[in-house]
């Protein structure tokens, strides 16, 4: 157990490892080995103000382990599914939020992006959802068995749908419906948008 008390060395620096980027109280008592309390109490001797409740889970976040692995070396091939990948979210992908959200009707595409997101990004399947939207004269059970036979996924994976109260009718049909692929990670949907982006400042 830490002792009661924590000598001048320790308290210079509880100072300066928390007021270090990415430090919270509990990485510089585990890495002084001592206890939360005394971390808190040094930093109040020293008038070091507290980070807030906000800071340190943006803190914990930015340090808990990706659940995607880019891959940095591409063939010829990969190349080509790369830049297909961020065509496909430029065009159709959320920009906004914490989560990468592709939509489309065509089967093709969204195989497509899929197969950008498993293959550039090895991605964790479990996190990987699916929301459709239809219309009220569609099966929706019909439709998602479709998606699940294009696709090679399970029902589990999709969540529930949304259902237009209109037909399916006009200029455009969608015989399909339009399916949303969805990946929640904040951190994905940065590192796609930026390498996108990139992509697109040099056409």
């Amino acid at each position: 157990m830490p002792s009661k008390t924590i000598t001048e060395r320790q308290e210079y620096l509880v100072k300066k490892l928390y007021q270090q980027y990415g430090s919270t109280g509990s990485r510089v008592a585990l890495k002084l080995g001592i206890s939360l309390k005394q971390v808190y109490d040094a930093l109040r001797r020293q008038e070091v103000p507290r980070k807030s409740l906000l800071e340190q889970n943006r803190i914990r976040f930015e340090r808990s382990p990706l659940s995607f692995t880019f891959k940095k070396t591409l063939s010829g091939q990969e190349r080509e599914l790369y830049i297909a990948g961020l065509m496909l979210y430029y065009g159709e992908g959320a920009k906004t939020g914490v989560t990468v959200d592709f939509t489309n009707s065509d089967p093709k595409a969204v195989k497509l992006f899929l197969k950008f997101l498993r293959q550039i990004y090895s991605v964790n399947e479990s996190k990987i959802r699916f929301y459709l939207y239809c219309f009220s004269d569609q099966d929706v059970s019909s439709l998602i068995k479709f998606w699940c036979s294009q696709l090679r996924v399970e029902q589990q994976q999709f969540t529930k749908p949304y259902v237009r109260s209109t037909l399916n009718k006009g200029k455009r049909t969608m015989s399909n419906g339009v399916l949303h692929v969805r990946y929640s990670d904040k951190r994905l949907l940065e590192k796609v948008l930026a390498q996108m982006n990139e992509l697109v400042s040099t056409l």
